[in-house]
C-alpha cells in the first residue's frame, strides 16, 4: 500500500506552508501512481502548474527525482524551490549569501523549507561526487542554523566520512 506524501509535522501543521486541497489531492494521486514513473512525474508537475509557488510541491518533486537517482533533475528543482522560498521569505535566493540574521531560521514555511532543501542539496552533491560543494553547503547550514533542526548533521557525518577514506 502506497503511503501518502507526508507534508505535516508532528504538531499537525504543514512543514513548508499550506497546500491547497486541490493540489494536495494531485500530490496524493502522484503517490498512487508511483509504480508508473512517467504518470507520477506528470502529476507532480501538474501540482506545480496548479500552484507554482507552493513549496511542498517542490519538495515532492525533488524527492521524486532523488529517489530515482536523477540527481541533476533533483538539484534543478531544489534550486528553483530555494528561489521561490527566498522570494516568499524575503531573503537572498543565493544560499551562499545567507546569514544567521537573514530571517528567523526557526520558523516554519520558507525558512524551514530553505534549510531542509539545503540539506537535500548537500546530499545530492555528495551522491553526485561533489564532496567539497556538499561541505560548503553544510558549512552554510552550520553558520545560519547551528541548532540543526532539520537533521543536516547526518549528512555532515557522511561528508566527513568521505574525507577520511
Amino acid at each position: 500500500m502506497e503511503r501518502p506524501v507526508e507534508l505535516r509535522m508532528s504538531n499537525g501543521r504543514m512543514a513548508f506552508g499550506e497546500v491547497p486541497e486541490h493540489i494536495d489531492e494531485t500530490l496524493q494521486e502522484a503517490v498512487k501512481a508511483r509504480p508508473d514513473a512517467a504518470a507520477c512525474e506528470a502529476l507532480l508537475w501538474e501540482a506545480h502548474r496548479m500552484g507554482p509557488r507552493v513549496l511542498p510541491v517542490f519538495y515532492a518533486l525533488y524527492k521524486f527525482y532523488f529517489n530515482r537517482k536523477r540527481f541533476a533533475d533533483a538539484e534543478r528543482v531544489a534550486m528553483i524551490g530555494l528561489d521561490a522560498a527566498a522570494r516568499e521569505g524575503g531573503y537572498a535566493g543565493d544560499w551562499r549569501s545567507l546569514r544567521a540574521d537573514s530571517t528567523d531560521w526557526t520558523t516554519e514555511g520558507p525558512p524551514r523549507f530553505t534549510l531542509f532543501t539545503l540539506k537535500a542539496l548537500a546530499f545530492i552533491s555528495l551522491r553526485s561526487g561533489r564532496v567539497e560543494e556538499a561541505r560548503a553547503i553544510l558549512a552554510k547550514l552550520t553558520e545560519i542554523a547551528p541548532q540543526d533542526r532539520v537533521g543536516y548533521g547526518v549528512i555532515a557525518a557522511l561528508a566527513k566520512g568521505l574525507g577520511e577514506e
